[in-house]
């Protein structure tokens, strides 16, 4: 099969009223697909197709675009509680590992589980520190300790994604420690959320599509809260919610703010694509049962 020719923007614009988008102000239309990419726009489309690949009737173009807009602020929003977990990641794991295995011990395999791949994680340490070689914290320590990183320095080089491999791939003994200290759960269920924690923040990070959409993986549900878990957005809404520290900020800045949102789009949006119950703010607000682990 060829590639698609490309296409003008009034040719883009057709190709939506043919499927019956109702444009109405063509100007404006124009201009919105002038600085997003039809291909990333129309996916925001999909809860209106039908099986014969046109749009159910009374589709218009402006409440597309405001589902749009929702789905960005909601990207924005979200992004400011991850950024926050994130950071107190990078402290508390960094901690724990430098009081119980020295400032040094992530260099030593024998510190991690057996299935940890150390050469693997030792190269991408050597190749962050090569990418932020600019960096004047990184500087200092090549320059003043022969290149040697405390673990409490190197780990502001991690991802999330390697910060969530690194709580994985230490011992047993460990994670339930940290799991119980930090979020009051199973390690298990630790270890889920991270890699879920990690799935929400690259989502939220690459502008991805939270609205009408699946995440990858199924977050466990905490022992004795109320509501069962499952892939949509809401879903991933509530792991941030196990793992945020400040209950005070989610309930009386976040929840208002979250509300606030989805009043400010309710014209437009449907809380079945995104998951949300009727009850959703109660969930929100729910203590979350914890688990105390000896």
């Amino acid at each position: 099969m060829e590639v698609k020719e490309p296409s003008s923007f009034d040719e883009q614009l057709k190709k939506l009223a043919d499927r019956g988008c109702i444009i109405g102000d063509e100007n404006y239309a124009k201009q919105v697909l002038e600085h997003i990419n039809y291909y990333r726009l129309t996916a925001y489309f999909l809860p209106f197709k039908t099986s014969k690949d046109t749009y159910i009737e009374g589709t218009t173009f402006n409440k597309v675009h405001r589902i749009y807009e929702f789905d960005r602020k909601l990207r924005t929003l979200l992004f400011s509680i991850i950024e926050e977990i994130e950071l107190m990641l990078r402290v508390q794991l960094s901690y724990y590992h430098a009081h119980k295995y020295g400032a040094l011990g992530y260099l030593e395999k024998s510190n991690f589980l057996s299935r940890h791949n150390h050469k693997a994680f030792l190269k991408h340490i050597k190749k962050a520190i090569k990418n932020n070689e600019t960096q004047q914290f990184v500087k200092h320590h090549i320059n003043k300790y022969n290149g040697q990183f405390p673990i409490w320095v190197i780990i502001e080089l991690f991802t999330t994604g390697e910060l969530s491999l690194f709580y994985s791939d230490m011992f047993v003994s460990d994670k339930k420690r940290i799991a119980n200290n930090l979020f009051g759960t199973t390690y298990r269920n630790a270890s889920v959320w991270l890699r879920c924690l990690t799935d929400l923040r690259n989502y939220c990070a690459h502008y991805s599509r939270l609205y009408y959409n699946l995440f990858p993986a199924t977050p466990p549900t905490p022992k004795g809260f109320s509501y069962t878990l499952h892939k949509r957005i809401f879903d991933y809404i509530l792991v941030l919610k196990f793992l945020y520290f400040d209950p005070v900020k989610w309930l009386n800045i976040f929840i208002p703010q979250l509300s606030a949102l989805i009043e400010e789009y309710s014209d437009c949006i449907n809380l079945g694509h995104i998951g949300f119950p009727k009850n959703w703010i109660e969930i929100l607000k729910e203590k979350v049962p914890k688990i105390k682990i000896n």
